[in-house]
């Protein structure tokens, strides 16, 4: 299940990919099905509703499937303009900080590995969608990074979780590209205003359904930069696994329903090449993470 925010003739939608190269709009859908509209018109809200709003899809989408008359409702997905899953979420972007091996020692030493999770956060006025561009900001900053990061979005409402349990507070995943001005970085002391900078927050394209992906902890992610591999992992590799991440993170704070929590990069950022690889205008990005898409955006051209 695979759930998008998109525009059509000036229409905002809540939509779910179907065959892989067409959209339901849900709202419409449900308008010839049961005569009336029965989700909501934010996926934010989708997801506020839990395992009720996940069973209501699955009956649509089995529906759907043996309608033959769907073009009222269903779109090319060429057609459709795809905005970020949640345009504008109700709380900052949590992220992990060094929480791959490979990646703290491209950018320092082993000796910098982690023995406590590194949290900070990127405001929700960073987030831009699938094919948005990336403004360089060349007036504030010359060294803008990429991160590839495989995302979590919360389901529930929760607090004090277990590790055992975490799973349980997942709606699904998303992929986030943790884009970085590194000088602001270093010359501020922390992380959050250089990675906080308009459109540094590229989010997409879907929302995965936990139910499609069988172990997010063993998913390969991929980032290009101008079609050449930068970065090439597995999720398996993080220093703090999902669950772990989730129950640090709630044990004195409430998470509650379509939080995201980017899970940190692997190795291969810009800087950390010799001599360093940054973006620069007309630059394109995509960041692949097995089973939930591609994230591809360009660097705006001044």
């Amino acid at each position: 299940m695979k759930l998008v925010t998109a525009n059509i003739h000036d229409r905002t939608f809540i939509g779910l990919i179907f065959n892989e190269d067409s959209v339901i709009d849900i709202q419409k859908a449900e308008l010839k099905l049961y005569e009336s509209e029965i989700s909501p018109a934010s996926l934010q809200a989708c997801i506020e509703m839990g395992e009720k709003f996940v069973r209501h899809i699955e009956a649509l989408q089995e529906w759907v499937a043996k309608e033959k008359e769907r073009e009222t409702y269903v779109y090319p997905l060429s057609a459709v303009k795809l905005q970020a899953p949640i345009p504008r979420p109700k709380k900052n972007i949590m992220c992990v900080g060094k929480n791959y091996r490979d990646h703290v020692a491209e950018m320092g030493s082993e000796s910098d590995i982690p023995s406590d999770l590194i949290l900070f956060s990127k405001p929700s006025t960073s987030v831009i969608a699938h094919e948005g561009e990336i403004d360089p900001h060349l007036y504030l900053t010359d060294e803008l990074d990429y991160e590839g990061e495989l995302a979590v979005v919360i389901g529930k409402k929760g607090k004090q979780i277990r590790e055992e349990e975490a799973y349980d507070y997942v709606f699904g995943y998303t992929i986030i590209n943790d884009v970085t001005a590194r000088d602001l970085q270093a010359r501020h002391k922390q992380y959050f205003l250089g990675k906080s900078l308009d459109t540094s927050c590229p989010m997409g394209p879907y929302i995965v359904h936990k139910s499609a992906v069988s172990n997010p902890q063993h998913l390969s992610i991929e980032t290009k930069v101008n079609g050449e591999i930068r970065q090439q992992a597995n999720t398996n590799q993080m220093i703090f696994p999902i669950k772990r991440i989730i129950s640090i993170i709630s044990q004195g704070m409430t998470l509650e329903p379509g939080d995201i929590i980017a899970t940190g990069t692997p190795a291969g950022v810009g800087k950390g090449f010799n001599p360093p690889k940054l973006l620069k205008p007309g630059d394109t990005v995509e960041i692949t993470v097995e089973g939930i898409g591609t994230l591809r955006n360009k660097v705006k051209e001044i």
